[in-house]
């Protein structure tokens, strides 16, 4: 549904921090499905247990809130500017179930729970192989910067 150049076009993240290769489906307003493939060239596999790659967690919380990032501005018919940031606002119920390591491909399903007061709450699942490896529920907003 939406490719790399349109991603691109849509968040300001890029590499080694873009973690968002393809939205899959999106339901305006409702959910979002994107994936991100693991490569072992992923420049975080240096440091982070160099003898047993594993891809740190709290960038799969990064790779789903890039995709509720990307649910959010369809649902509300905006394109973010230049002056646009999207931060995190909380993190609740964070669980990793198993390492994600090379070669897998990150399967995130986020769904928008709520708007309230320009704080958007989601709920988010990554999966590989059909097996949860991390959920959590995210909390989002939207900031005007000089």
């Amino acid at each position: 549904m939406m490719d790399i150049h349109e991603i691109l076009r849509q968040l300001p993240h890029r590499y080694p921090f873009l973690m968002i290769d393809r939205v899959v489906s999106m339901e305006k307003g409702k959910c979002i499905q994107a994936l991100k493939n693991v490569s072992i060239n992923e420049p975080f596999f240096n440091g982070h247990f160099p003898h047993r790659p594993v891809m740190p967690g709290v960038l799969m919380l990064e790779a789903m809130a890039q995709a509720a990032a990307l649910l959010a501005f369809d649902a509300i018919g905006e394109r973010p500017d230049d002056k646009t940031v999207y931060y995190f606002a909380g993190i609740d119920s964070a669980r990793f179930k198993r390492p994600v390591e090379p070669g897998d491909q990150l399967i995130m399903d986020v769904e928008l729970l709520r708007v309230k007061s320009g704080i958007f709450k989601f709920k988010g699942v990554t999966r590989v192989d059909g097996n949860v490896v991390c959920e959590a529920e995210l909390m989002c907003t939207m900031r005007t910067v000089a």
